[in-house]
Protein backbone atom coordinates (compact mmCIF):
# COMPACT_ATOMS: atom_id res chain seq x y z
CA UNK A 1 0.00 0.00 0.00
CA UNK A 2 2.96 2.42 1.10
CA UNK A 3 4.62 1.63 -2.11
CA UNK A 4 1.97 1.74 -4.39
CA UNK A 5 1.52 5.34 -2.87
CA UNK A 6 5.08 6.63 -3.11
CA UNK A 7 4.53 5.46 -6.60
CA UNK A 8 1.75 7.14 -7.73
CA UNK A 9 3.15 10.44 -5.94
CA UNK A 10 6.13 9.82 -8.00
CA UNK A 11 4.39 9.92 -10.64
CA UNK A 12 2.25 12.82 -10.22
CA UNK A 13 5.07 14.67 -9.45
CA UNK A 14 6.98 13.62 -12.52
CA UNK A 15 4.26 14.45 -14.88
CA UNK A 16 3.49 17.39 -13.12
CA UNK A 17 7.12 18.64 -13.03
CA UNK A 18 7.75 17.64 -16.97
CA UNK A 19 4.42 19.55 -17.81
CA UNK A 20 5.69 22.80 -16.08
CA UNK A 21 9.17 22.62 -17.26
CA UNK A 22 8.44 22.01 -20.98
CA UNK A 23 5.61 25.10 -21.01
CA UNK A 24 7.26 27.61 -22.29
CA UNK A 25 4.51 30.29 -22.74
CA UNK A 26 4.23 32.88 -19.83
CA UNK A 27 1.58 32.20 -17.61
CA UNK A 28 -0.76 34.73 -16.04
CA UNK A 29 -0.02 35.93 -12.72
CA UNK A 30 -3.04 34.07 -10.66
CA UNK A 31 -2.07 30.81 -12.68
CA UNK A 32 1.38 30.89 -11.70
CA UNK A 33 0.61 31.52 -8.11
CA UNK A 34 -1.81 29.03 -7.81
CA UNK A 35 1.25 26.72 -9.48
CA UNK A 36 3.34 27.78 -6.99
CA UNK A 37 1.08 27.23 -4.32
CA UNK A 38 0.55 23.37 -5.78
CA UNK A 39 4.26 22.82 -6.27
CA UNK A 40 4.54 23.67 -2.06
CA UNK A 41 1.98 21.23 -1.29
CA UNK A 42 4.21 18.67 -3.05
CA UNK A 43 7.06 20.10 -1.31
CA UNK A 44 5.81 19.22 1.87
CA UNK A 45 4.53 16.23 1.02
CA UNK A 46 8.01 15.26 -0.13
CA UNK A 47 9.00 16.60 3.38
CA UNK A 48 6.99 14.31 5.11
CA UNK A 49 8.25 11.39 3.14
CA UNK A 50 11.69 12.61 4.11
CA UNK A 51 11.28 12.77 8.29
CA UNK A 52 9.56 9.23 7.97
CA UNK A 53 12.27 7.84 6.22
CA UNK A 54 14.49 9.41 9.09
CA UNK A 55 12.11 8.08 11.44
CA UNK A 56 12.91 5.17 9.93
CA UNK A 57 16.49 5.02 9.29
CA UNK A 58 16.66 5.81 13.48
CA UNK A 59 14.75 3.58 14.46
CA UNK A 60 16.71 0.69 12.62
CA UNK A 61 19.87 2.24 13.37
CA UNK A 62 19.10 2.34 17.02
CA UNK A 63 17.84 -1.44 16.75
CA UNK A 64 21.32 -2.04 15.07
CA UNK A 65 23.38 -1.29 18.77
CA UNK A 66 21.30 -4.27 19.93
CA UNK A 67 23.27 -6.66 17.28
CA UNK A 68 26.63 -8.05 17.99
CA UNK A 69 27.63 -6.55 14.17
CA UNK A 70 26.71 -3.25 14.67
CA UNK A 71 28.98 -1.69 12.08
CA UNK A 72 27.60 -4.17 9.40
CA UNK A 73 24.13 -3.22 10.13
CA UNK A 74 24.62 0.01 10.33
CA UNK A 75 26.20 -0.03 7.09
CA UNK A 76 23.12 -1.77 5.81
CA UNK A 77 20.21 0.65 7.50
CA UNK A 78 22.11 3.74 5.98
CA UNK A 79 22.41 1.53 2.71
CA UNK A 80 18.27 1.27 2.65
CA UNK A 81 17.84 5.31 4.14
CA UNK A 82 20.05 6.08 1.45
CA UNK A 83 18.25 3.96 -1.13
CA UNK A 84 14.66 6.17 0.01
CA UNK A 85 16.12 9.25 0.12
CA UNK A 86 17.75 9.46 -3.05
CA UNK A 87 14.54 9.45 -5.00
CA UNK A 88 13.22 12.35 -2.78
CA UNK A 89 16.14 14.48 -2.84
CA UNK A 90 16.33 14.37 -6.99
CA UNK A 91 12.37 15.34 -6.92
CA UNK A 92 13.43 18.18 -4.31
CA UNK A 93 15.89 19.31 -6.89
CA UNK A 94 13.48 19.07 -9.81
CA UNK A 95 10.66 20.97 -7.93
CA UNK A 96 13.23 23.30 -6.05
CA UNK A 97 14.23 24.07 -9.58
CA UNK A 98 10.44 24.88 -11.35
CA UNK A 99 9.69 26.81 -7.82
CA UNK A 100 12.88 29.12 -8.43
CA UNK A 101 11.78 29.87 -12.26
CA UNK A 102 8.25 30.52 -10.72
CA UNK A 103 9.28 32.66 -8.32
CA UNK A 104 11.51 34.80 -10.50
CA UNK A 105 8.72 35.20 -13.26
CA UNK A 106 6.50 36.75 -10.75
CA UNK A 107 8.75 38.70 -9.49
CA UNK A 108 9.70 39.71 -13.01
CA UNK A 109 6.34 40.48 -13.79
CA UNK A 110 5.70 42.39 -10.53
CA UNK A 111 8.97 44.25 -12.01
CA UNK A 112 7.52 45.27 -15.22
CA UNK A 113 4.09 46.02 -12.89
CA UNK A 114 5.57 48.30 -10.84
CA UNK A 115 8.04 49.95 -13.94
CA UNK A 116 4.78 51.03 -15.76
CA UNK A 117 3.32 51.98 -12.27
CA UNK A 118 6.41 54.73 -12.11
CA UNK A 119 6.29 55.65 -15.23
CA UNK A 120 2.94 56.74 -15.70
CA UNK A 121 1.98 60.29 -15.86
CA UNK A 122 0.06 60.15 -12.68
CA UNK A 123 2.96 59.01 -10.84
CA UNK A 124 5.22 61.58 -12.09
CA UNK A 125 2.51 64.07 -10.96
CA UNK A 126 2.33 62.91 -7.90
CA UNK A 127 6.01 63.06 -7.47
CA UNK A 128 6.16 66.52 -8.74
CA UNK A 129 3.48 67.51 -6.14
CA UNK A 130 5.51 65.40 -3.58
CA UNK A 131 9.17 67.04 -4.48
CA UNK A 132 7.48 70.37 -4.10
CA UNK A 133 5.37 70.00 -0.66
CA UNK A 134 9.08 68.88 0.50
CA UNK A 135 10.64 72.08 -0.86
CA UNK A 136 8.22 73.75 0.84
CA UNK A 137 8.54 72.01 3.99
CA UNK A 138 11.90 72.82 3.95
CA UNK A 139 11.75 76.54 3.16
CA UNK A 140 8.80 76.60 6.08
CA UNK A 141 11.24 75.05 8.39
CA UNK A 142 14.34 76.86 7.24
CA UNK A 143 12.15 80.80 7.87
CA UNK A 144 11.43 79.32 11.30
CA UNK A 145 14.45 78.84 12.16
CA UNK A 146 15.60 82.36 11.29
CA UNK A 147 12.42 83.55 13.16
CA UNK A 148 13.38 81.71 16.19
CA UNK A 149 17.41 82.55 15.87
CA UNK A 150 16.40 86.27 15.57
CA UNK A 151 13.94 86.23 18.64
CA UNK A 152 16.81 84.31 20.36
CA UNK A 153 19.14 87.60 19.44
CA UNK A 154 16.71 89.68 20.35
CA UNK A 155 16.03 88.63 23.72
CA UNK A 156 17.98 90.63 25.75
CA UNK A 157 16.31 93.72 24.38
CA UNK A 158 12.87 92.70 24.70
CA UNK A 159 13.89 92.01 28.28
CA UNK A 160 15.25 95.23 29.06
CA UNK A 161 12.37 97.16 27.16
CA UNK A 162 9.61 95.44 29.00
CA UNK A 163 11.76 95.91 32.57
CA UNK A 164 11.77 99.88 32.16
CA UNK A 165 8.05 99.54 30.81
CA UNK A 166 7.03 97.87 33.46
CA UNK A 167 8.40 99.70 36.58
CA UNK A 168 5.69 100.78 39.18
CA UNK A 169 6.01 103.98 41.64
Amino acid sequence: MRKNLLLQSKIFISVFLLSTALSGVVLATPAEEAELEQLDRIEQELELQREWAKYRWGKASSECYQNYWVNSCLKDARALYRKEIDPIRQQEVALHEVQRKLRESLKNQEDIKRAAERASPEKAAERAANQAEFEQKQKDAAARAADLEQRRKDAPKRAQENKAGTQLD
